[in-house]
């Protein structure tokens, strides 16, 4: 498997995964809270909150796909760098709020990595153009 098939499947599987966790919240989003990591959730009018959390989710799986699906890879791994600091500041509120720290790793702390794992193989990918190149002789 190339390079490039590599990181087009992790960048779909992140952006299919966020997708679902960002519409899990929307339509169900006190069943999907508990998952999160943290010890409590907004309840009655609080629950606005958490779709936000689902629009941002969804959000960040469009901008995903749009990148993957325009071709524009080195953007996509320099915005999927950017995106790593969501799962890890998730990861640091489930800790300072007291939540499960194996939560907050395996789940935050892991979705993190992946993301980062994703970005810096986006961005040692070589545009096909400039390997093309510089594998054939000089014309005059």
């Amino acid at each position: 498997m190339s390079l490039k098939h590599l990181t087009t499947a992790l960048a779909a599987t992140g952006a299919a995964f966020i997708l679902y966790i960002g519409l899990s919240y929307l339509i169900a989003p006190q069943a999907t809270a508990a998952d999160f990591g943290l010890a409590t959730w907004p309840q009655h009018d609080g629950a606005a909150f958490l779709a936000v959390k689902g629009v941002r989710d969804v959000a960040t799986g469009l901008v995903i796909l749009a990148l993957l699906l325009t071709g524009q890879r080195r953007a996509l791994g320099w915005a999927m760098a950017a995106i790593a600091f969501v799962p890890a500041g998730d990861m640091v509120i489930v800790l300072a709020d007291g939540g499960s720290a194996g939560q907050a790793c395996g789940v935050h702390g892991a979705t993190a990595l992946a993301v980062v794992l994703t970005a810096g193989l986006l961005l040692r990918e070589h545009p096909v153009r400039a390997v093309r190149a510089a594998a054939e002789p000089a014309q005059v």
